[in-house]
């Protein structure tokens, strides 16, 4: 028997590599990290192995292999590691993997797997185990340069045989099997094989870096193999072993390979898509928020597929350095629109990069462009919503559909994370559309969406897809109950959207009233203070002269409990536009009176109650020690004429006859509309 001190340079490493996939470059951080040799063969050459990954192939690998071998033969000290590199991760250094070895007792190591391939007939005629895995799978094999050398030379079949069955052959002889002793690596003590062992595969995190642990045997395996079907769970795993994130130090590999942009001499020229699909709220706030990116807007050429951006595009059309917009004229699907959109940067040999976008995306970090461009990679960014991260992730079943089953999810860990499937937003080279995309159907795929179509393209040809939560850059709109049956739809949208809602229609400066006392105080126990900006206002004013059927200041009122109205105002109820449980919902959840009451009259209680026939509410406020309350109505909107230092009309919010009202559209002095509320004590 041979036996070594475990030196790490007696350890050589051979793989096959024809060109450097996302796979291949990965497999070389891992083996850099723990300081592998490796040589790589084939490089450059074309492939001519077969579609391994949908059926019989591989015999390529084999004649390299062999050459290889040719000049190692006589090394008989040289043990010989031979993996595959596109879907296989070192998970534990060279001297870990020659003490395991050696303890094999074996000249040749196989790796093990519990299915039969390619040949199923052959299952009988493999030695019986007691416990481990039965079968070999030709991703790993290690031992003596001499008797690996004497399983290659026996190589005489074509490119496109397969590798395994000509593995396979040679360890079922009988005389082979005990002459070159060889064996199979049963209980995964330096190979992991993923195909049907998912379920016995957890992690192991440690301080510095990350393991898989086999759970059935109890092993630490060196060589993890994403074979077969399995590739999606071995970028999961990949996202963790051996350094790229633990919970001590977090992303060990983010930062490799960035790109300054500091240092380039000019910015890389970005094509914009973006597509709007759907009815989707908030839109003006999402041109605005695209206009003010933080990066040259020479460098940017817009493609927008939608109807209703004539204004952005009149506005903006001479920002940018083109400006192109495709409407239903067109006749496009989605999947056509996005082929369209993507293959204008494929076609133009200046495109650095293409952003796609969805316009349901709310980009609030002006860098966004900046960072993503840093990252180098084809990222996709993370963006919250109230039911979590959506727009990326998940375990992709055989049909190319998400499932629930082996969800992933990368939840409040910064990092960069290889994901399965992407939407809504990514950035992709130039490049990559002119090389690895370079068909151009990738978002027409049978009964798939869009983004799943090109995210099942993506993953077939070994492309990663990542996704960034490194930085906060901003979250996406629910459009599942816009309805836009209204003048200004965006005022409904106070549940679905609260976080734009607010930023859209509340002053910036309402919570300055609680922290520094922001309001005026122009007579005792009247105070103006801001709530609503002016696009609120606007928006509010012309919804309801839109609806435009004003009660007529009668006393004869059929919309309340009696039909008669003791101070009858021209009005309508927020309830006649469908807007009574979005009006409540403003005042109580603290925009407005409720929280000014509770921190400006001490002492006075306040809540809230029906009003005649719960078309309208009454919110009742204390002022002193007999109880007395004095009301003003929360639903109604009345017209009335301000005074002559007033630009237009003034319109109240609350009864305007009440001792207690609330009311907007009085200028202050400095121009600003406020809503004022004025507690006048008897």
């Amino acid at each position: 028997m041979f036996c070594f001190p475990f030196f790490p340079e007696k350890l050589l490493v051979l793989t096959v590599a024809t060109q450097e996939t996302d796979g291949y470059r990965r497999f070389m951080q891992s083996a850099d990290y723990f300081n592998y040799t490796v040589k790589v063969l084939g490089m450059g050459e074309e492939w001519r192995g077969g579609d391994v990954g949908r059926s019989i192939g591989g015999g390529q690998k084999v004649r390299l292999l062999k050459e290889a071998m040719e000049g190692l033969r006589d090394q008989e000290d040289l043990v010989v590691l031979s993996v595959d590199s596109y879907d296989l991760i070192f998970a534990g250094g060279p001297e870990e993997i020659l003490r395991k070895f050696q303890e094999a007792n074996h000249k040749v190591l196989f790796a093990a797997e519990g299915l039969v391939w390619p040949d199923k007939r052959l299952q009988d005629k493999y030695p019986s185990v007691r416990s481990g895995k039965r079968f070999l799978n030709s991703g790993g094999i290690i031992g003596y340069a001499p008797y690996v050398t004497k399983i290659v030379e026996q190589w005489n079949l074509h490119e496109n045989d397969d590798d395994q069955l000509f593995y396979t052959k040679i360890y079922l002889d009988p005389q082979q099997r005990e002459s070159l002793n060889m064996t199979l690596d049963h209980k995964s003590q330096i190979f992991q094989n993923l195909n049907g062992a998912i379920d016995e595969v957890l992690l192991k995190f440690g301080t510095e870096r990350v393991r898989v642990r086999n759970t059935v045997y109890d092993t630490l395996p060196v060589v993890v193999h994403g074979n077969a079907n399995t590739k999606m769970y071995l970028n999961y795993l990949g996202n963790y072993i051996p350094n790229a994130w633990n919970y001590e130090r977090g992303c060990g590999v983010c930062d490799h390979n960035m790109v300054d942009l500091s240092q380039l001499e000019e910015y890389p020229t970005v094509m914009v898509g973006v597509f709007i699909e759907q009815p989707t709220p908030f839109l003006s706030q999402f041109f605005q928020r695209l206009a003010t990116l933080d990066y040259p807007k020479h460098k940017l050429n817009e493609v927008y597929h939608e109807r209703h951006i004539q204004k952005f595009w009149q506005e903006n059309k001479d920002v940018f350095n083109s400006f192109k917009v495709v409407g239903p004229e067109e006749n496009l699907s989605q999947g056509e629109a996005r082929n369209m959109g993507m293959g204008l940067c494929r076609k133009d040999p200046g495109c650095d990069y293409y952003l796609s976008m969805d316009a349901d995306v709310m980009l609030t970090n002006r860098q966004t462009l900046k960072i993503l461009i840093e990252q180098n990679r084809c990222v996709i960014l993370l963006l919250r919503t109230v039911g979590g991260y959506i727009n990326a992730e998940g375990y992709i079943n055989a049909e190319g559909y998400i499932t629930d089953e082996g969800y992933i999810t990368a939840a409040d860990w910064r990092g960069v994370w290889n994901i399965p499937y992407m939407a809504h937003i990514y950035l992709i080279k130039g490049e990559v559309l002119r090389n690895e995309l370079k068909e151009r159907k990738h978002f027409v795929l049978e009964k798939l969406d869009p983004d799943m179509a090109l995210c099942r393209h993506a993953r077939e040809l070994g492309m990663f897809m990542y996704i960034t939560n490194r930085h906060e850059f901003g979250r996406l709109i629910s459009t599942a109950n816009f309805n836009t049956s209204h003048y200004n739809s965006d005022l409904w949208q106070i549940f679905e959207n609260p976080m734009d809602w607010k930023e859209k229609y509340i002053h910036p400066n309402y919570t300055r009233i609680f922290t520094e006392n922001y309001l005026e105080e122009p007579c005792p126990d009247v105070f103006w203070f801001p709530v609503f900006t002016e696009r609120a206002c606007d928006e509010l004013v012309e919804e309801m002269e839109h609806y435009g059927s004003w009660s007529g200041g009668n006393h004869e009122d059929k919309r309340i409990t009696g039909g008669y109205e003791t101070v009858p105002t021209d009005d309508i109820h927020m309830k006649q536009i469908g807007y009574d449980k979005e009006w409540l919902h403003f005042i109580r959840e603290g925009y407005a009176v409720m929280n000014f009451v509770v921190k400006y009259t001490p002492g006075r209680q306040a809540y809230l109650r029906p009003h005649h026939d719960s078309s309208t509410f009454t919110i009742n406020v204390a002022l002193n020690s007999k109880g007395t309350d004095f009301q003003g109505g929360g639903c109604r909107f009345h017209r009335y004429n301000c005074s002559v230092d007033s630009p237009r009309k003034g319109w109240s919010f609350m009864h305007p006859g009440r001792l207690t009202h609330l009311h907007e559209g009085l200028p202050t002095t400095n121009g600003t509309r406020y809503i004022a509320v004025s507690f006048i004590d008897p």
